[in-house]
């Protein structure tokens, strides 16, 4: 009595699962997974009858962002300036090498630029009516003017303000500006151009030069005859 032989093997291809349809999330799975694992979170997802797993959504959180608003007085907003021009400005005040009228002056109108612009729209009598206000408050003196125009004229001198016509004023923005860096360097890009890029013109050269001591001018109403460009010899 013989057994019957051992059936074979069929040997051929045997059957591949279909590859799933193009654009379908379940392929990428695995590498959601993954994703989860390293987030510390896990992928939520259902199975569908294939045994592949169906992306339902993806959750982010945004912390808060630490930026605050600057809180400064009055309704103006603010400006930029430079540290080393500021305390310049303190330096050239206590050597008397600049005039308080010039000082006064500057100020006024850098603290009235016209945002983006670097310039104040400012003619000579609203500057000199600007500085009176609280001077003409208090019945105090007041200062004229000539004394601004001579101001004007002395600070054009030093590169910190230049004319552009038309009660314009030109402040050097390197020196004191209100605006976004983008617009400081705009704005320097139009200045350059109206000097021919000359290194040595404004807004580049900045006064006055060298600080020898002068006499402090405190009284406003009186004519600053004795002055030569802004300045008045002791000895």
């Amino acid at each position: 009595m013989t057994s019957d032989p051992p059936a074979r093997r069929r040997r051929g291809p045997r059957p591949v699962p279909a590859p799933a349809p193009a654009g379908d999330d379940a392929e990428f799975g695995d590498i959601l997974a993954v994703l989860g694992q390293q987030l510390g979170e896990k992928v939520a997802s259902t199975a569908d009858p294939s045994g592949r797993r169906r992306l339902k959504g993806v959750h982010f959180e945004y912390a808060a962002d630490p930026k605050a608003v600057h809180d400064m007085a009055g309704g103006a907003g603010y400006s930029l300036a430079s540290n080393w021009f500021t305390q310049l400005l303190a330096q050239l005040a206590v050597a008397n090498s600049i005039t308080k009228s010039q000082l006064c002056v500057f100020l006024f109108v850098a603290g009235g630029q016209v945002p983006g612009t670097g310039i104040a729209q400012y003619t000579q009598q609203e500057i000199t009516d600007g500085l009176n206000t609280i001077a003409a408050q208090k019945g105090g003196k007041m200062i004229t003017r000539s004394t601004v125009n001579r101001a004007v004229q002395a600070l054009c001198g030093y590169n910190w303000v230049e004319k552009v016509g038309n009660g314009r004023i030109q402040i050097n923005v390197r020196l004191w500006f209100q605006g976004s860096s983008t617009a400081q360097h705009d704005v320097l890009a139009e200045i350059a151009d109206r000097h021919e890029h000359d290194p040595g013109a404004f807004p580049y050269a900045v006064g006055p030069e060298g600080a020898h001591q002068e006499e402090l001018e405190l009284d406003f109403g009186v004519e600053e005859s004795a002055y030569r460009g802004g300045r008045k010899r002791t000895g």
